[in-house]
């Protein structure tokens, strides 16, 4: 972390002043596995603390596992706050994982090109998830979402970059701590917001 921090530092002064004002950002840790990948596609487009309740709500209902989610009926996702698109991704997880098609367990084996591909095939399964994937249940130190409204927004405001394409390109200084740089690029954006998210 100090070494990331350090060398992030160095690059610009800005990751230096969120530290100052804001102290060191948590670095977030999720278990590896379906249960989170099921997490993950609640999560997209909407705000963590929702999905969160969605997701407890199935945990309650019924144990979350590729058995259970592939044979749940429409309805009962829809009662537990699911919509129809989300339903059918997580029901194509849980069959991929049923068909032996993903083998969740061997990700951690591959390098994040590799979990990329295997896990982009899955409809519903995109880039955004893929990164967050990466980073929070594979410890990948080098990546940065730009397909995060928060990520996306705090780049603008301190760096007065607008394009997608040249915050890729400008992020590419700040390689092999890219992941670093989005953890403390998320610390700012929630600690300005007074908002507090537990991983």
């Amino acid at each position: 972390m100090q070494e990331a921090i350090d060398f992030l530092s160095s690059k610009n002064p800005i990751f230096l002043e969120i530290i100052e004002k804001y102290g060191l950002p948590p670095i977030p840790k999720r278990p590896p596995g379906f249960e989170t990948l099921v997490l993950l596609i609640l999560e997209q487009q909407v705000s963590i603390d929702s999905a969160k309740a969605t997701f407890l709500k199935i945990k309650a209902y019924k144990t979350c596992n590729p058995e259970n989610m592939a044979v749940l009926s429409d309805e009962e996702f829809r009662n537990l706050g699911v919509s129809r698109q989300k339903t059918k991704y997580i029901k194509i997880l849980a069959e991929a994982v049923l068909n032996k098609e993903l083998d969740i367990e061997s990700l951690a084996l591959k390098s994040a090109k590799q979990v990329r591909e295997e896990l982009i095939k899955l409809k519903g399964i995109g880039n955004w998830t893929i990164d967050i994937y990466l980073m929070f249940c594979l410890a990948e130190p080098d990546l940065i979402p730009l397909g995060d409204i928060a990520v996306i927004n705090t780049i603008k405001e301190l760096l007065n970059i607008h394009d997608k394409q040249e915050m890729e390109i400008h992020a590419e200084q700040w390689s092999p701590y890219r992941s670093y740089a989005t953890y403390l690029l998320w610390h700012y954006y929630l600690k300005k917001r007074n908002r507090n998210i537990a991983y």
